[in-house]
């Protein structure tokens, strides 16, 4: 007699095929997986921890020759603008140093624009340039110094940047990396413009030397150290070390003190602290300057233009020094 029939294989939920057959087909590999026989992909178990940090950033190499033409140009700047506030005159002749610095005024805001490419970059370079020949202008022209001029040309200039972003033909698109670009150079133009009013103003001329050749040398030793030593680096895509930033602001503020040796109204001790202040000021702007472009890059923008982009560090460390000239200046000299 025949025997029972069997019974018919269970089915797997999963595929349809029967649990037999199904574990005929499985074999276990390394790493907690299970591939099929027949082809298909693996599938990981359930605790198995995957993780993809991505690929990792490449470190960026210090180039020392580009940083050594960055020194020189930091410390020619210097010279120039020290220079020229020596041979400033009295009214209408503190026009020549107004060209000085207009000068720096120009190449700022072409460093700076080609720097941050904003979307509406004739309009800013525009507004840029406009606000320069206006503060220079309102630097030169009123009978007492002040920089209430220069206050409203930089609101002038805020309001002609929000205006010129307004009748763009794409309107409103990218507004406001549009304005934020206007506001940097606006800003940097008119303090370049104070130094001219510096001129002006009891001891302002000692002022812009020991603050000036402070910045200077600040920003050139800075560089320099990078050439020899740029280390401990600050970070992977910012190729700068701070051994520099460290040994620019002492010898910066050592040379301000040295010269207050030998400088009417100051004493070393006065000189030290007003070089302190602006070495500091430019070595840090400097510093910035460096990590907004390796911050562009690594958002995916585009390399900027090498030359503007070198250049933008020590005329942003230059810009902020002189309003740092300035309010020491008419704070702690002009009262004494």
């Amino acid at each position: 007699m025949p025997g029972p029939a069997p019974a018919p294989a269970a089915r797997d939920p999963r595929g349809g095929t029967d649990t037999a057959t199904r574990s005929r087909r499985e074999e276990p590999t390394r790493g907690g997986r299970r591939a099929l026989r027949g082809g298909s992909a693996p599938e990981p178990d359930d605790d198995l921890d995957i993780t993809d940090d991505g690929p990792e950033l490449p470190i960026v190499p210090v180039r020392r020759m580009l940083a050594l033409a960055v020194a020189g140009f930091a410390l020619l700047m210097a010279v120039g603008l020290v220079m020229g506030a020596q041979t400033a005159g009295v009214g209408f002749g503190r026009v020549p140093y107004a060209v000085v610095i207009f000068g720096a005024q120009l190449l700022y805001m072409f460093a700076t624009t080609m720097a941050m490419r904003p979307p509406a970059l004739r309009v800013v370079a525009t507004v840029g340039v406009l606000a320069a020949l206006a503060a220079d202008v309102g630097a030169i022209l009123p009978d007492a110094p002040s920089i209430t001029p220069l206050g409203l040309v930089a609101a002038g200039g805020l309001v002609a940047g929000v205006l010129g972003q307004m009748f763009r033909p794409q309107g409103r698109m990218r507004v406001s990396e549009s304005l934020a670009s206007t506001v940097v150079i606006v800003l940097g133009v008119v303090s370049f413009a104070t130094l001219i009013v510096l001129t002006r103003v009891p001891a302002g001329t000692q002022a812009i030397v020991v603050c000036l050749i402070a910045s200077g040398i600040a920003l050139g030793v800075a560089r320099l150290t990078d050439v020899i030593a740029p280390w401990p680096r600050l970070a992977d895509q910012v190729p700068r070390g701070s051994a520099g930033i460290v040994l620019g602001a002492m010898l910066g503020t050592a040379a301000a003190a040295l010269i207050g040796r030998y400088m009417v109204p100051f004493t070393p001790h006065e000189a030290a602290l007003v070089g302190m202040a602006a070495a500091g000021a430019a070595v840090l702007a400097d510093l910035t300057i460096g990590f907004a472009e390796a911050g562009r890059e690594l958002a995916g923008d585009a390399p900027t233009m090498w030359l503007a982009r070198h250049m933008q560090g020590p005329l942003a460390g230059f810009a902020l020094a002189a309003p740092v000239a300035y309010v020491i200046s008419v704070v702690f000299l002009v009262p004494a």
